[in-house]
């Protein structure tokens, strides 16, 4: 453990950013891939309508996407901060922590779920062929929660460790496989196609899974797993801390499913396929961003609990430049062949013409999401739960309703597509403002 200590509080801010988050981008890509390829597959080989449903049924996975980003955020930013302490005692109860609480959402979940599918996916907006596909789809999905939290909260676990190169080739192997499945399932289930879809999801998951057991049972050299067990002392600072980053992912259900309601409502079909082909965009090329956040919460948490503060500005600095970077990347390609990028997705004729001026105003400041991201990571890592949930709350709920509640009847379908953009930047000024308030906290200390 000391080796990766002294790496994580003496290397060159630089240098360690490139360590940590390379791999990490490279991991959280690949686990974007999985609803990126349902979707283009769906479009390509099932048709426009089914990849629609795979987009509208997106939403209800963030229920446990927020479940296992709650457990493994709060759990990796205990590590991060136990192992700067050089504490083995909190880091020997982290892992049946998280497995105690694994079991008992993901029972709930899987559950629930399955028997209120239908409402659910009802507010969507969607038409009937639409929902119907969706709701099957779905109940396939439920059926994985178990695999899918433990799997996504462990490797938080592992990136908190500072190992990104593990997590990668854990999560690296699921989306191989489900890529692989994904169309040979599709083509040979005939009607039972978008159940195929489903299928090879869960079954990268399960498989995922079981190479997280193995890891922690015999590679890693700092984390155990040790039964399973609720620890008061950690599971009271988990939840304060991960409950910021749990309501960006399970908020987004109601930010997406107001965003196809409007859609449709204002748009008909062809509008709500854009809006699925534009989210599928907008989640995957949020993806890196993630990883580049998951390697700045070991470095920022290991420096704060060690007191080196001027370091932990140092390393907030070079990581925010660096995603502003990542993001522009992903920015200018988006906007520049965006009828080729939605052309993925099965959108053609009218529907694709319609969608491409729609898709550059929802995308038009994807740019500052780098710096956005870093802010709230920042604030997860310092274990200032408080201020990263007051952005996520901010963008999703406080701002973002009545953006698009009004924007639409004020400029019809455009309303629609300029709500985010116009919430997001300013969300992006307040993060900036309240780390530089931080900051000045770091000086006082």
């Amino acid at each position: 453990m000391r080796d990766r200590q002294d790496k994580l509080l003496k290397e060159k801010p630089f240098k360690l950013m490139l360590e940590l988050s390379i791999p990490a981008i490279i991991g959280m890509v690949v686990i974007g891939l999985y609803p990126l390829m349902d979707g283009i597959f769906a479009g390509q080989i099932l048709g426009q309508q089914v990849m629609t449903a795979v987009g509208i049924a997106m939403p209800l996975t963030y229920i446990n996407s927020g479940i296992s980003t709650l457990i493994g955020v709060g759990s990796a930013s205990i590590l991060s901060r136990a192992m700067g302490r050089k504490d083995q005692e909190t880091i020997d109860k982290i892992m049946s922590n998280l497995l105690f609480w694994v079991i008992i959402f993901s029972a709930i979940v899987t559950v629930l779920g399955i028997t209120f599918t239908d409402q659910l996916l009802s507010i969507m907006g969607a038409t009937q062929d639409i929902h119907a596909l969706a709701v099957r789809y779905m109940k396939v999905i439920f059926i994985g929660s178990f695999f899918v939290n433990f799997t996504q909260a462990s490797n938080m676990v592992i990136r908190g460790e500072g190992l990104m190169k593990d997590a990668m080739i854990i999560m690296g192997t699921g989306a191989l496989i489900n890529i692989i499945l994904d169309p040979i399932l599709m083509m040979t289930m005939g009607d039972k196609g978008i159940e195929g879809a489903a299928i090879a999801t869960v079954t990268a998951q399960i498989i995922q899974a079981i190479m997280t057991i193995f890891y922690f049972k015999k590679k890693s050299k700092i984390v155990k797993i040790r039964g399973v067990k609720a620890d008061k002392t950690i599971y009271k600072e988990m939840f304060a801390v991960g409950v910021s980053a749990m309501l960006m992912q399970v908020l987004s259900i109601l930010q997406q499913t107001l965003l196809y309601n409007a859609a449709f409502t204002h748009g008909g079909e062809s509008a709500g396929s854009i809006m699925a082909a534009s989210l599928r965009v907008f989640s995957f090329s949020f993806i890196p961003l993630w990883g580049m956040s998951q390697g700045l919460q070991p470095a920022v948490g290991a420096n704060f609990g060690a007191k080196k503060y001027d370091r932990v500005k140092d390393i907030f600095k070079v990581f925010s430049s660096s995603s502003a970077f990542l993001a522009t990347l992903f920015w200018i390609p988006s906007l520049t062949f965006t009828g080729k990028l939605l052309g993925l997705f099965g959108l053609e004729g009218q529907t694709l013409i319609q969608g491409v001026p729609s898709f550059r105003i929802f995308y038009s400041v994807y740019i500052t999401y780098g710096i956005m991201i870093m802010c709230i990571t920042f604030f997860q890592a310092v274990g200032d739960g408080k201020s990263a949930g007051l952005l996520v709350m901010l963008r999703q709920v406080i701002l973002f309703v009545p953006a698009i509640l009004i924007l639409p009847r004020v400029a019809g379908l455009t309303g629609v597509w300029l709500a985010e953009p116009i919430v997001d930047f300013i969300v992006f000024l307040i993060g900036v403002l309240k780390y530089r308030k931080a900051v000045k906290g770091f000086k006082q200390a």
